[in-house]
């Protein structure tokens, strides 16, 4: 089984804008994703797909993972996208197909990918990311989940999908204020209102699905760039669902992002405490012990810590 990728940003940029790719290229997000369909207008789709190209042929990207979200399914120009960058892009890393709603969606994909392989050899083997942006696909989020093959990733879309349940807000990612519920009334007549979270049932359920398959689950869009708070609290909101990856529309959120999808150096040092803990414990025959602030720990804890620390390195990081 090909391991999900290791990434804490995956930033949007119009395939449109050489200027905008350009700086992608040399800007900090881990991953990025070169963009054919919404950021694109019908007249300039056939002209901003050769920019993409040229743009991963031409552009050192580094180490970063390069994704094309290519149009869906139903337009003039998916399958023409799919072929003509798979074969003309050996550095391209990922297909990222928006409007995924079945697992057929992503066997056709996995079609088009080997064929153009086969007429354009390349050493890495495109992956393919899929959007769950609709309720369909939220509906068949587990079966998608499984369709194996090359499929990395799913990411959840959260414009579309609010769009197509009829909430219709402003605000993508973020709360909104009527989505709340109000308690009964206190001694004195007043009452309460307590927000709740909007995204949490689909999110929830993508988070879920790719952990249960070994996919990596990518957290949508949060689209008040100038609301630095409200994206730290919508990362951290989707690194407890499970996510380790979140979605950025402007380079100005990657250091949000980034530091809350890394471990802090106060995890690692636990876990470094947690494992000499065990260690001296194990020493004693025993398989729970209280750590220095009096907490119970025991095996499970061993897994949580050397699960921090590995993707800690795998960030690069030092432990």
């Amino acid at each position: 089984m090909t391991h999900p990728p290791t990434f804490r940003s995956l930033l949007a940029v119009p395939a449109s804008s050489p200027r905008f790719m350009e700086k992608a290229a040399q800007g900090p997000a881990d991953s990025v994703f070169l963009d054919l369909e919404d950021a694109v207008i019908a007249s300039l789709k056939p002209k901003a797909r050769q920019d993409a190209i040229n743009a991963i042929n031409q552009l050192d990207w580094g180490t970063r993972g390069v994704a094309v979200r290519v149009n869906g399914f139903g337009t003039p120009w998916s399958c023409r996208d799919i072929i003509e960058i798979v074969e003309a892009c050996p550095r391209l890393d990922y297909i990222l197909l928006p409007k995924c709603e079945s697992p057929e969606d992503m066997h056709a994909v996995d079609v088009m990918i080997r064929s153009a392989e086969a007429i354009a050899p390349r050493e890495r083997q495109v992956g393919i990311m899929g959007l769950i942006e609709t309720p369909r696909g939220v509906a068949n989020v587990e079966t998608i989940a499984q369709a194996g093959g090359r499929l990395r990733a799913l990411v959840f879309g959260g414009g579309d999908y609010q769009l197509d349940l009829g909430s219709f807000q402003r605000a993508v990612g973020a709360p909104a204020a009527d989505y709340v519920v109000l308690t009964d009334a206190d001694a004195r007549g007043a009452r309460e209102r307590h927000w709740n979270d909007l995204w949490h049932f689909a999110t929830a359920r993508i988070a879920n699905a790719c952990r249960a398959f070994g996919i990596m689950p990518i957290d949508g869009p949060f689209s008040g760039i100038l609301d630095s708070e409200g994206l730290h609290a919508a990362t951290k909101r989707a690194s407890m669902l499970g996510f380790e990856c979140k979605m950025a529309i402007h380079p100005s959120q990657i250091e949000i992002i980034h530091e809350v999808m890394t471990p802090s150096a106060a995890q690692i040092t636990w876990a470094n405490e947690v494992l000499e803990a065990m260690e001296a414990a194990a020493r004693e025959g025993r398989g729970a012990v209280k750590d220095k602030n009096g907490e119970m720990i025991d095996l499970m804890h061993i897994k949580v810590a050397q699960k921090l620390i590995d993707r800690a390195k795998r960030l690069g990081n030092k432990v």
